[in-house]
């Protein structure tokens, strides 16, 4: 293999590795907009089905300690450690803590929805986000008129 070989190899490699990684980015892309879209739905959904917002608390990492807010919207999970705001945005509601955090409350910040919740975890349970979203509208409002399904 003469050093011309090498470098088609090293400058064919560096390609298929940008390729990947641009193809990975698309993926996560589109997954972002359609979780997106589906809280999106939810809020709309959960609004005209007239289930209240609530004030939303955030735990600490180690689950010992809760903190206040400034957030409102719906828990979307029984843990009550996934919300969506009435701004449609999703949050992760585990925070640092500490004792600034017990004084004036804790600011967990939106992330993006992933679309299945739990993948990876160690309890190897996972649970679609349009699962969990439906879930928790049916949950609340076991009477109320359901509207269509959730996008899809």
């Amino acid at each position: 293999m003469g050093a011309e070989d090498g470098l088609d190899w090293r400058e064919r490699r560096q390609r298929a590795v940008a390729a990947h990684a641009a193809a990975d980015e698309r993926r996560r892309a589109a997954e972002a907009a359609e979780a997106a879209e589906l809280v999106a739905w939810f809020v709309a959904e959960a609004r005209r089905r007239g289930l209240p917002a609530e004030r939303l608390t955030a735990r600490s990492y180690d689950g010992r300690g809760r903190y206040r807010t400034r957030l409102r919207g719906w828990y979307v999970d029984r843990a009550r450690t996934r919300a969506v705001d009435v701004d449609g945005r999703f949050h992760l509601l585990t925070v640092p803590g500490g004792l600034r955090a017990r004084l004036f409350g804790a600011d967990p910040q939106p992330g993006p929805a992933p679309l299945v919740i739990g993948v990876g975890g160690r309890d190897g349970e996972s649970v679609p986000l349009r699962v969990l979203l439906s879930r928790r509208l049916d949950d609340a409002a076991p009477g109320a008129t359901r509207s269509a399904a959730p996008p899809t």
